[in-house]
């Protein structure tokens, strides 16, 4: 995010509400998220006026509206298309998409997919409530195998999709998970807008009207224990109401879950979270529940080239090499037609 500027006043998360009313249902995760968005924004030290939040189509999409700062709400799928080009025109700006799991890995896949490989200096915050909830309970590219909805009377049977898996797969150089009422979302949003490049963040937000408690297993205060792991850069992978459990690699380079003091295996023999290592991001987001517990917090954090500074340059070689030109130059550049009546 863009740094305070020295004699601006500091601003406070109230500053970033909008006199908009936030219409999403009565205990919506989407709630949890912007108090921690604007939150962050304070704490950060963003101007309004050099802030952007782009949405494309869904609940998740009204956010703009809810901040206090320059917005786009755009159409389905397409927000990191729009995102892109508000950063190329004003690299200054901090740009944002807010995204859900069906508008940004459905018809908005291959946009997210390029932005990600791009690596744009934007942050993208995709919430999973692995549903659709604004067209009324349709099952969505993340919802699990066998779920029954109004599009899918007799159970889905379409393999559901990895968001973090994806993101990795595309290239992302910062990817996370996070919950949308855990107090570690904050600290997570935080480091995703420091970041430069494409931040990639998947928030678990509870739709309690269409998949009420999807993430109970995430959520609950004492079955979170026993479902999760909090990764932390450098240290074991550590976790259960007794912190006697773990994750090791066996000796097929497969991951499998352990107790501490069985088997002769102790808290040296655990798998160590590295937030560089690419191949462990990826083997982390194929760890899902009920089979293993679900990693929350930074998966991968790399530094790369941004996409609009590697542009800015190559505009600026081209200018120096063949001078700045000409709209008309280029009209009548290589091969032109003169049409004679």
């Amino acid at each position: 995010m863009t740094t305070a500027i020295p004699d601006a006043p500091k601003l406070t998360a109230k500053d970033f509400a909008s006199d908009q009313d936030v219409r999403w249902c009565p205990g919506c995760g989407d709630y949890a998220i912007l108090n921690q968005v604007r939150k962050v924004a304070a704490k950060l030290g963003s101007r309004r006026e050099k802030t952007v939040f782009v949405s494309g189509i869904g609940c998740s999409s009204r956010f703009p509206y809810y901040m206090n700062t320059y917005g786009f709400h755009t159409i389905h799928g397409r927000a990191p298309a729009l995102a892109t080009g508000v950063k190329i025109a004003n690299p200054e700006l901090d740009v944002w998409v807010v995204t859900g799991d069906g508008d940004g890995l459905s018809i908005g896949g291959n946009h997210l997919m390029h932005i990600l490989r791009r690596n744009v200096n934007v942050n993208i915050m995709l919430f999973n409530n692995r549903i659709y909830g604004l067209t009324k309970g349709q099952y969505s590219p993340t919802s699990e195998e066998g779920k029954k909805t109004k599009s899918s009377p007799m159970g889905s049977i379409d393999l559901p999709l990895s968001p973090l898996s994806l993101a990795l797969a595309c290239e992302a150089s910062f990817a996370a998970r996070a919950i949308d009422v855990d107090r570690g979302l904050a600290a997570i949003l935080e480091r995703a807008a420091l970041h430069k490049g494409t931040s990639f963040v998947e928030i678990y937000q509870d739709c309690n009207i269409f998949n009420h408690k999807a993430f109970n297993y995430a959520t609950d205060k004492q079955a979170k224990l026993e479902n999760t792991v909090t990764l932390e850069h450098g240290k074991p992978l550590i976790f259960g109401k007794d912190r006697n459990k773990g994750i090791m690699i066996d000796a097929n380079h497969k991951p499998q879950v352990v107790t501490i003091g069985q088997d002769g295996v102790s808290e040296a023999d655990l798998l160590l979270h590295d937030e560089h290592d690419e191949r462990l991001a990826f083997t982390l987001s194929r760890m899902n529940h009920p089979d293993f517990p679900e990693p929350m917090g930074v998966y991968y954090d790399i530094e790369d080239d941004c996409y609009e500074t590697m542009l800015d340059k190559q505009v600026a070689d081209a200018v120096k090499a063949k001078g700045p030109g000409t709209l008309e130059d280029l009209f009548n550049a290589g091969d032109i037609y003169t049409v004679e009546g």
